[in-house]
């Protein structure tokens, strides 16, 4: 659809939205959508938007019943999505607080209230935003669009969620072999000194999960990410060491592991602060619009009636009494956790001023790039940085609890940003649909609710079972978690100078030149731009990771490529295989992602249980990587025949 045509449903036209099963269906599916992501977040430091997921498994869900419609599908998958996205400010900043040992677990009600009180905020942000982002300046919000597509031909739900079910099962099955059973090695790995000093590196985790986050994204993200794991593993390791060498004679690959974790990650702190604020700067102009038009909405729209139902919002005076009322737990949180009332108050009035600013970013970022490219992680470091330098100051070096206080601050913003952007992109799918603003922010609300309150006891179980940071001899398998470890290293690093500043100051000046270069890119009209947190991401991503992501992103090419080799010569023809295609390889991949994080949640519980990883181990040992190298392309391979498949159909 097009921004000035008029909306699938008409504003006169009233059909049912926000019934009783899809509160319920909404809560169930942000509960477990939400689940899915925080294990993939902290396993492999990418999440990726759960809308068309969301979408899909909705339409299956209300199909059961005699009456559904369109808006109510949308309704559920409004809610479903809002968990995915929760789940993404959560694990990018609270297991920093377990890491610094700040926390000794997950306080269930003082988590909960948090995500709660940073969704929730995120939610009401967004509201002054949506006319003058969605409406007025009519952003492209990618993943909205889509979703209104997959919700529009509803008639194919019976064959979208066979892929998507397929990918679930596939997923679970290559999990429960690889972590249940220990038929095959997690990682395919390879390190060696060539010439005695030249340090040579290559692995790759063969997860399903983390192809289809590269087939997700494409192949342009997936390069960048993959160019900064080339920055930091065959380029800055090898020169590292070539200088230090190797005094206590490591193995190579340990000695690889221990001088990115100690020393070369590092460059991507650096290049994620410059990142982050390079937004703030690129999007000052849009920024103030949103601004203008927030005070313009509190002057003026609370006083309209007889307003269309298509462009009937929440009142804003309902939003500043909810933004006032969130403030008071948060405020209390930060009063029991730091103990001083001007230092709490303080935080609080950082944390509303940042988190209205960085979810105006998160809304606009997600209008131009979409959700799973929208720079969280940037913003919230941005956040973390500027409200330890304010408490450094104000505290001290020596303060205990100065790096926990810019944590709590961040984990409510980034809660915010993550929110805001998903629910910008509901919200346009909403406005293609016709549906009620009103009631898609009332249902952003109940997967916020939903999430929030499943999110503790999920972290608690992820943690105890396989714990996260860097792997030890008692957690081997331990989830590390980047973003939340990247986050505690700039809050401890500020306080304690702790952090290794020559290599921040390598990741900033990589980061300046990567934006001279995008800029140059721009002049030239390119439509291969080089985003800088894209290639900050795979800086301080284990190589592994970004590798495998690597790997979706050139399957995704391959089906781009045999597309237009084989391109249907109408152009409406070529446009509906295309996106046939498209959405077939999507929700497979989803499917893969989601069944391989179920069942690594699932898992979880003997694991604590039993407080063992081999309980169902075969043998003593694996065989190797093989097994599981030959499994992950044989996925590859299925995954391009049916995306290939679609498009010919």
């Amino acid at each position: 659809m097009k921004d000035n045509d008029k909306p699938y449903i008409k504003p006169e036209t009233r059909l049912p939205e926000t019934t009783i099963k899809a509160f319920f269906l909404g809560a169930l599916l942000s509960a477990s959508l939400a689940a899915a992501n925080a294990y993939l977040g902290l396993f492999a430091g990418l999440t990726v938007s759960a809308s068309i997921p969301a979408a899909v498994i909705s339409m299956a869900l209300l199909k059961l019943f005699k009456k559904n419609n369109i808006l109510e599908n949308n309704i559920v998958q409004t809610a479903a999505s809002a968990g995915e996205a929760l789940a993404a400010g959560v694990i990018f900043t609270f297991p920093a607080l377990v890491l610094m040992g700040y926390w000794s677990g997950f306080s269930y009600l003082e988590t909960a209230l948090i995500a709660l009180a940073g969704g929730v905020l995120g939610v009401l942000f967004t509201i002054p935003l949506r006319s003058a982002l969605i409406v007025r300046q009519k952003l492209r919000f990618p993943e909205g669009v889509a979703t209104s597509e997959v919700l529009k031909s509803g008639e194919e739900g019976g064959k979208a969620i066979r892929f998507l079910a397929l990918g679930g099962i596939i997923g679970a099955l290559v999990k429960l072999s690889e972590s249940g059973l220990k038929i095959w090695d997690a990682v395919f790995e390879k390190a060696t000194f060539a010439a005695e000093k030249t340090y040579l590196y290559f692995g790759m985790n063969l997860s399903p999960a983390l192809m289809s986050v590269g087939y997700i994204v494409g192949l342009r993200i997936a390069t960048l990410v993959f160019a900064g794991g080339v920055i930091s593993w065959w380029i800055a390791i090898p020169i590292y060491l070539y200088l230090h060498g190797n005094p206590e004679g490591a193995e190579a690959t340990a000695l690889g592991g221990a001088t990115w974790s100690s020393q070369i990650r590092f460059l991507g702190v650096g290049a994620m602060l410059v990142g982050g604020l390079w937004a703030l700067i690129s999007l000052k102009g849009a920024i103030g619009s949103a601004l203008s038009a927030g005070l313009k909405a509190v002057k003026n729209k609370s006083g309209q009636l007889n307003i269309l139902r298509t462009e009937k919002d929440t009142p804003m005076q309902w939003v500043i009494i909810g933004i006032g009322a969130m403030v008071v737990p948060i405020f209390i949180i930060y009063l029991r956790e730091i103990e001083g009332i001007a230092i709490s108050g303080l935080m609080a009035i950082i944390m509303i001023i940042a988190g209205f600013l960085f979810a105006s970013v998160a809304g606009y970022m997600a209008g131009l790039v979409g959700s799973s490219n929208n720079p969280i992680s940037g913003v919230t470091i941005a956040t973390i940085l500027t409200s330890s330098l304010i408490l450094l100051a104000l505290l001290g070096s020596g303060a205990e609890k100065g790096p926990a206080a810019a944590i709590l601050i961040g984990s409510v913003v980034c809660c915010a940003a993550a929110i805001a952007g998903d629910n910008m992109q509901d919200l346009k799918a909403g406005h293609i649909l016709g549906a009620t603003p009103q009631k898609q922010q009332i249902m952003q609300m109940v997967g916020v609710i939903a999430a929030a309150f499943a999110m503790p006891l999920i972290l608690d179980l992820l943690n105890e079972a396989y714990g996260f940071g860097p792997p030890t001899a008692d957690k081997p398998n331990s989830l590390q978690a980047p973003q939340a470890t990247l986050m505690q290293s700039v809050a401890v690093g500020v306080f304690g100078g702790g952090l290794p500043w020559t290599m921040v100051y390598i990741g900033m000046a990589l980061a300046v030149l990567i934006i001279i270069l995008d800029k140059m890119q721009e002049a030239r009209g390119s439509e291969w731009r080089i985003p800088v947190l894209a290639v900050a991401v795979g800086l301080y991503l284990p190589f592994e990771l970004d590798s495998a992501i690597m790997l979706g992103g050139v399957f995704a090419w391959l089906v781009g490529r045999y597309q237009q080799k084989n391109r249907l010569q109408e152009v409406e023809k070529h446009a509906v295989a295309k996106q046939r295609s498209e959405r077939t390889g999507l929700l497979f991949a989803s499917g893969l992602i989601t069944g391989e994080a179920l069942l690594g949640i699932g898992l979880a519980v003997p694991i604590v249980l039993t407080e063992t990883d081999d309980f169902m181990a075969l043998t003593d040992k694996t065989f190797g990587s093989l097994p599981g190298l030959i499994v992950i392309i044989a996925i590859c391979v299925f995954l391009y025949r049916i995306a290939v498949k679609a498009y010919r159909s």
